[in-house]
């Protein structure tokens, strides 16, 4: 499911927009979350994280271009479409990571392509990254780099190659979430990336980061043959 925003103080031309979108995605099967917003502060004063933003850009207070930057100091991760009625900020959106830029009228048909094109992107990085609210923000942590993961009652801590980042997540929900990429529920309290598995006995594994995380008895014959599977996949063993 996708979650979109529209931001334009011209509130016929955001509920059009907004209209346009709900019938391409209702045309195309695809369930969206849709939310309108009227001036840049109150979505910036969202706490709802978006996959996809529509920006208008000569907006009073605080225009589409400067909401555009403040959102990317904070660390939004969401794809920025501009749709203005002119073409010379084109450059200028480019600065801020702009996924596209579209300017009115807009047509069904550009918005089926950038609609088809934005989701098409967001499943490519969803496979090699995770999004992770954290203090009111939306991170987004590569896979590579995240080594392991520790429960500590509603807290769910992420250790990455860099630092730590802490959100309110079940890891059992985590769990689920990380499917299929080479990620281990080890302990109740700990998911592993085999990735970083150096060494390991029948109730401690040794990361290469030098740290060590417990080893549930009864997960230890899963979790080798977990790891030998990843090895084989990665070309460790022959």
């Amino acid at each position: 499911m996708l979650s979109i925003a529209v931001c334009d103080d011209i509130a016929l031309e955001c509920a059009q927009l907004a209209k346009q979108i709900r019938h391409i995605a209702s045309q195309s099967g695809h369930e969206i979350i849709l939310r309108e917003f009227y001036t840049g502060k109150e979505l910036l004063q969202s706490t709802e994280a978006f996959d996809i933003l529509f920006l208008d850009i000569k907006m009073p207070d605080l225009d589409g271009m400067e909401l555009a930057r403040l959102l990317r100091r904070r660390e939004e991760t969401c794809l920025l479409i501009f749709v203005s009625a002119v073409s010379e900020y084109v450059f200028e959106a480019y600065e801020v990571e702009a996924f596209a830029y579209l300017v009115k009228p807009v047509t069904e048909e550009q918005l089926m392509k950038v609609l088809a094109r934005g989701e098409e992107k967001l499943r490519r990085e969803s496979k090699a990254s995770l999004l992770i609210s954290s203090q009111r923000l939306v991170r987004k942590i590569p896979l590579k780099d995240i080594v392991y993961m520790e429960a500590q009652g509603r807290l769910l801590t992420i250790h990455t190659l860099q630092d730590t980042i802490e959100t309110y997540e079940q890891i059992g929900q985590m769990e689920k979430r990380l499917g299929g990429e080479n990620f281990f529920r080890c302990h109740k309290g700990y998911l592993v990336n085999l990735k970083y598995v150096d060494t390991y006995d029948k109730t401690e594994i040794y990361l290469e980061t030098k740290d060590t995380i417990l080893l549930a008895k009864r997960r230890y014959k899963e979790f080798t043959k977990a790891l030998l599977q990843y090895l084989k996949q990665e070309g460790g063993l022959a």
